[in-house]
């Protein structure tokens, strides 16, 4: 799911933060990790680009990251098409070897058992593991390295490879996802958050949730590619396909549609205006098959990163349909910031981080004030307001957050070996 807001910041470095205080990585001038490697357990780098890719691309410009494609944080279902995809795309990943997706970043598929709470799986894993990666370090030129996961099934890795400082990048609530077993990844995840030696989370409430297990927590909150989406602002960018010949207005909605998304929403939307256009953009991970009957209701596939901006271009109001429930009090939609940069006005629902950002999004606690904020948001927007918006995102990048992560692993890395002497 993936993230979305935070506060902004003056220049320079701002107090680090007590061990109550929410507040993010401090900046600094460089906030580089120019002396370290990292190996990073993720998701399928070819999934939709989250955090995982926009952090360890950067990261990759002044340093060496191997990212190894998902180690499981359940069993699959074989009965589960989608599942059995997944297991081929592996397979077909570990045949291809190590490919390096961007400058000095690595990626390879490792084949471990994908049983997270067998023990007899993870003994196996481990072996195979420490001499993977221990045989990529060396074909890499990687020496002294530090281990970042995204995932919480992987406590059992920290300080087996021989890392120099351990990190935690927690995006999600991962034990209230319906595909797991909450209780077991609840238990991975605590194990793993008194291992390492920094975590950072994505929102406020999962930093209030994970510091009682490791005080080494910090917000650090989601960028934007903010040049990328501010394209939609352009006169060259011409308006996506689909959408072009929609009636006005357009409201529309980006990203995996899955079962904490409020589909129920846009069918409300569509009969309550049936002059509107609705466009749901991306791939869907549930039945859809009750929005069909609605003739102002545009279902288009997954559409490839590169092309969103086009997409912003035609829609009027952009939409955050998050369900409230104990998964999404603790997101932070990293579509928000993207929405935003491509200077488009944002009604969500009542999610906590959207809260927080009152000049850029509105919030309906039903789906009745849902409607009557998008109803205000359309009829107060205006070229000068995209604009506005848009401007808003120039200090959000990417490029500013890995810095002030990089600023706090520095820290981490100098506090350790201190320790050590």
């Amino acid at each position: 799911m993936n993230g979305l807001q935070d506060v902004q910041a003056g220049p320079g470095r701002r107090r680090a933060p007590g061990p109550a205080d929410g507040t993010e990585t401090p900046s600094s001038g460089t906030g580089t990790l120019r002396r370290g490697n990292i190996v990073c357990f993720a998701k399928e780098w070819t999934e939709d680009p989250t955090s995982n890719n926009h952090v360890m691309r950067l990261l990759a410009r002044e340093q060496t990251v191997l990212w190894l494609n998902s180690v499981a944080t359940r069993s699959p279902r074989l009965r589960s098409r989608g599942d059995v995809a997944k297991l081929r795309r592996k397979l077909g990943s570990f045949g291809q070897g190590t490919r390096e997706v961007a400058e000095g970043l690595h990626v390879y598929t490792p084949l471990v058992l994908p049983f997270p709470h067998s023990r007899v799986a993870q003994a196996a894993n481990r072996r195979i593991l420490r001499a993977v990666v221990a045989r990529l370090r060396t074909r890499l030129g990687m020496d002294t390295f530090q281990l970042w996961t995204f995932l919480p099934t992987t406590a059992q890795y920290i300080g087996l490879l021989g890392e120099e400082l351990s990190v935690y990048y927690v995006t999600d609530q991962w034990s209230r996802f319906s595909s797991v077993d909450g209780a077991k990844v609840e238990a991975q995840e605590q194990a793993l958050l008194a291992k390492v030696d920094l975590v950072f989370a994505t929102s406020r409430s999962l930093v209030e949730c994970k510091r009682p297990y490791n005080p080494n927590t910090y917000l650090a909150s989601h960028g934007v590619d903010h040049e990328h989406f501010s394209r939609a602002l352009r006169e060259d960018t011409p308006v996506a396909p689909e959408l072009a010949g929609l009636r006005k207005p357009v409201i529309g909605f980006f990203g995996l549609v899955q079962d904490w998304i409020d589909t129920e929403l846009f069918a409300f939307l569509a009969r309550q205006r049936p002059e509107w256009s609705i466009a749901v953009v991306g791939k869907s991970l549930v039945d859809l098959s009750g929005l069909a009957k609605y003739p102002n209701i545009t279902l288009i596939d997954r559409r490839p990163y590169a092309d969103l901006p086009a997409y912003c271009k035609g829609f009027d109001v952009a939409l955050c349909p998050f369900k409230v429930n104990d998964l999404t009090l603790h997101v932070n939609p990293i579509k928000l910031r993207e929405y935003v940069s491509a200077g488009l006005p944002v009604v969500s629902t009542d999610i906590p981080e959207c809260r927080l950002n009152p000049a850029w999004t509105r919030v309906g606690r039903t789906h009745e004030e849902f409607l009557s904020q998008v109803e205000c948001a359309l009829a107060e927007d205006s070229p000068d307001a995209r604009a506005r918006r848009s401007n808003a995102m120039r200090g959000e990048t990417w490029e500013r957050k890995v810095a002030d992560i990089g600023a706090r692993v520095a820290e981490a890395r100098e506090r350790k070996r201190s320790g050590a002497q």
